[in-house]
């Protein structure tokens, strides 16, 4: 992990102890994901620039008998709430960390899409992490944190940091990017979700017979960023998931066209998808091309924000 990160995971003790916490979570959206060969244990080096968007979960961490998870708000039902759910995951390893058993109520009210490659679940398991350590006062600190996010999962890390950072190795080993400016987006949720696993299996399969570059970050992308230019993201925006997830959701073509045609200056898929994600001028142009997106019925909602978003936050 990178030594220069910071964040709210401080695991600095209050002086009072509450009778729950609760943390508030960030959507991202990938501006690049550049995606290298199948590594030996399965998994793909990555050059991924992680944006995060003020799409947001909250989860909150009350005191119980043993490990609860419940879930309200928007596709709650499609929710595991066993110990599968990356935040039951990530109670009990910070549990095990602190020598202590997880006995804790997780409740996230859900508003990011589920399964929509915009990190959800992820969002979940740092939220559910921070919350848990400050309920417990386990004392850990950020970098205990992001160690226990690397090994929830690829996308985890970035969830508990937020802002923009550059995503190595799995996407875990992060590098905090400088943002110069708010760039405005619309999500459009499609309808069903992608499996992350299914995706990578398509690409691979796509890739059978070619070479596959290893994976690295683009400079345009970083300098776009870094002056706030949105017409200069918009050029440099590129995804290496997409062709496998429109394989796999050909529908999604149409979203993209329709995006397109309204003003967004580029649309692409949101990492594996199926959400969709479209970077528009300003304000009134987002509201123009979600209107167009609702309009259409490819999709079953469009979402207005802006990038970038705090990481997980305690409120």
């Amino acid at each position: 992990m990178s030594g220069h990160l910071t964040g709210p995971g401080t695991g600095q003790a209050t002086d009072h102890r509450s009778d729950h916490v609760t943390v508030r979570v960030p959507a991202k959206v990938n501006v690049q994901l550049a995606v290298g060969p199948a590594r030996a244990d399965g998994f793909h080096d990555l050059a991924n620039v992680f944006l995060a968007v003020g799409l947001y979960d909250e989860v909150t961490a009350t005191p119980a008998q043993e490990l609860r998870l419940t879930c309200s708000g928007p596709d709650a039902g499609q929710v595991p709430l066993d110990a599968s759910n990356l935040a039951a995951r990530a109670a009990t390893a910070l549990a095990e960390r602190a020598g202590l058993a997880p006995a804790v109520h997780l409740h996230i009210d859900k508003d990011i899409p589920v399964a929509g490659g915009m990190a959800g679940g992820s969002a979940d398991a740092a939220g559910a992490l921070l919350a848990c350590e400050r309920l417990w006062r386990t004392g850990a600190r950020h970098e205990e944190l992001l160690e226990i996010c690397a090994e929830l999962g690829s996308d985890v890390p970035f969830s508990l940091v937020g802002g923009a950072a550059l995503g190595t190795g799995r996407g875990e080993r992060l590098t905090p990017l400088a943002v110069g400016g708010t760039f405005h987006w619309v999500f459009a949720q499609a309808e069903g979700g992608l499996s992350t696993p299914a995706v990578y299996r398509e690409f691979d399969r796509l890739a059978q017979g070619r070479t596959v570059s290893e994976p690295l970050v683009s400079p345009l992308v970083l300098d776009a960023l870094s002056t706030g230019d949105p017409k200069a993201l918009a050029a440099a925006l590129t995804n290496d998931l997409q062709p496998a997830a429109l394989s796999l959701f050909p529908a999604l073509r149409e979203t993209l066209d329709t995006g397109t045609r309204a003003g967004a200056l580029a649309a692409l898929v949101s990492g594996s998808g199926p959400t969709t994600a479209f970077l528009a001028a300003d304000e009134s142009g987002a509201h123009a091309v979600a209107e167009a997106l609702t309009a259409s019925g490819h999709c079953r909602a469009a979402r207005v924000t802006t990038a970038p978003a705090p990481g997980a936050t305690v409120l």
